[in-house]
């Protein structure tokens, strides 16, 4: 199993667990939902598999490398995790470019270059690497976030409620395109979301939250009944998908 994520625990105030004993398995590619009303500790989820906050028990592995337990704690920037933030967090006096490469370390100045161009195609951005944050549209500005994420090659990617900020229109077609960059990258992700819409495009299997524990997990399909309110355009490009790929 690529990660596994047993018994995690987390408290605000002692005598209330915002998080109680979450536990699951993710299987390498796989983009799994967290769903879930404010609250639910959908939220703290992220956070402590960023790193941001520490729990109280638990145990967190990637590829059988131990993230976190009741013993060790990796730090941060040492865990192989991107993270795609709720309002894209640009640095607005960097390029595109700048931004995605920013978090490229140890690398000969023409590689960066060249893995900056790679993902800047991959997010359909490639003639946008000069221009800065404030000269793009929030759908743009949401793919050089995505493309700085991807870029170190991380063993997973985290997205806050990664369309909140997003007309409705714009959503659909991004939500297309994020769940085909993950796919064709082979990236496994997990994105926090309160929007079922946001979980039955993107996701392959839905976590849904209450209280801070499992409420239940499934497909999209079986889990929300995928078929009754699916936007058409997405409904049919996920059926197409699933052929093609044999579920």
């Amino acid at each position: 199993m690529f990660i596994s994520i047993d018994n995690l625990c987390f408290c605000y105030d002692p005598k209330d667990r915002a998080l109680d004993g979450f536990s699951m398995k993710i299987e390498k590619g796989e983009v799994v939902s967290i769903l879930g009303p404010s609250g639910s500790g959908k939220s703290t989820l992220l956070r402590l598999f960023a790193g941001l906050e520490i729990p109280c028990e638990g145990t967190f592995k990637i590829e059988d490398r131990v993230i976190f337990n009741d013993h060790s704690f990796v730090q941060p920037e040492k865990r192989g995790i991107g993270m795609v933030f709720q309002d894209y967090a640009l640095f607005p006096h960097m390029t595109v470019a700048e931004n995605v490469a920013f978090g490229l370390k140890d690398m000969k100045r023409s590689e960066k270059k060249a893995r900056v161009k790679e993902v800047l195609e991959i997010v359909e951005l490639g003639e946008f690497e000069h221009r800065y944050p404030h000269q793009l549209s929030g759908g743009q500005q949401q793919r050089v976030a995505i493309a700085r994420a991807i870029a170190p090659n991380p063993n997973l990617i985290l997205l806050d409620e990664p369309f909140s900020n997003l007309d409705a229109e714009l959503q659909v077609k991004i939500r297309k395109d994020l769940r085909a960059i993950l796919k064709n990258q082979g990236i496994t992700a997990v994105f926090v979301t309160h929007d079922e819409n946001d979980a039955l495009a993107i996701a392959d299997r839905i976590v849904k939250l209450k209280d801070g524990k499992i409420d239940s997990v499934g497909r999209p399909c079986d889990l929300l009944g995928a078929q009754s309110w699916m936007p058409k355009d997405e409904m049919d490009a996920r059926q197409d998908e699933e052929t093609l790929v044999g579920v």
